[in-house]
């Protein structure tokens, strides 16, 4: 084979770079995700000792050509885990449960969803030092820039994607300074 094609078959591949490693095909007590592609795994702040966790469900419906929407949790120290366990995950377990259940409501059936923990030292979103885990608004905002921005290189087929930032709470603090 030419090497002009090697490289355009190199590239294409890149288009579709879904973390294998960061691939989750059942969790205890809920489903095998054989409906849709579900994704847990860490974003790594670059030049910090950061990393943010994230969960992302694909579309049940269309994932190639559904909206992609990020979901924050507010607090500030709420984890997005809440609002993927309880609100509008795919699964949830409801107040005094101790199950899960599918959610007929669940936002991925009509569009791709990420659930990021954020700041830093929320939920499973961890860092290196204490002092790291000191922030603000403005530093929320800058290291929230850099997740989405790393979380594009992982998943980069969905760059080309409608793209909405939503959140509840505090996040209504979140959503503005990030699309800033």
């Amino acid at each position: 084979m030419h090497a002009t094609n090697l490289l355009v078959f190199a590239i294409a591949g890149l288009a579709h770079a879904k973390p294998a490693e960061d691939r989750v095909y059942s969790l205890p007590d809920m489903a095998t995700f054989d409906k849709f592609e579900y994704y847990s795994g860490y974003v790594n702040l670059a030049g910090t000792g950061k990393s943010l966790h994230y969960i992302f469900v694909e579309s049940q419906n269309d994932p190639a050509n559904d909206p992609l929407l990020l979901w924050f949790n507010g607090g500030p120290g709420c984890s997005s885990m809440l609002g993927w366990a309880q609100e509008h995950g795919p699964y949830s377990i409801d107040d005094g449960t101790d199950f899960w259940r599918e959610n007929e409501y669940s936002w991925n059936k009509q569009a791709n969803v990420i659930y990021l923990e954020s700041p830093a030292g929320v939920g499973y979103s961890v860092c290196s030092t204490l002092k790291e885990c000191t922030s603000n608004d403005d530093k929320s905002a800058a290291d929230n820039l850099v997740a989405v921005l790393a979380w594009f290189e992982k998943f980069p087929e969905y760059k080309q994607h409608d793209f909405y930032i939503s959140g509840e709470s505090y996040a209504g603090i979140y959503v503005p300074y990030l699309t800033w």
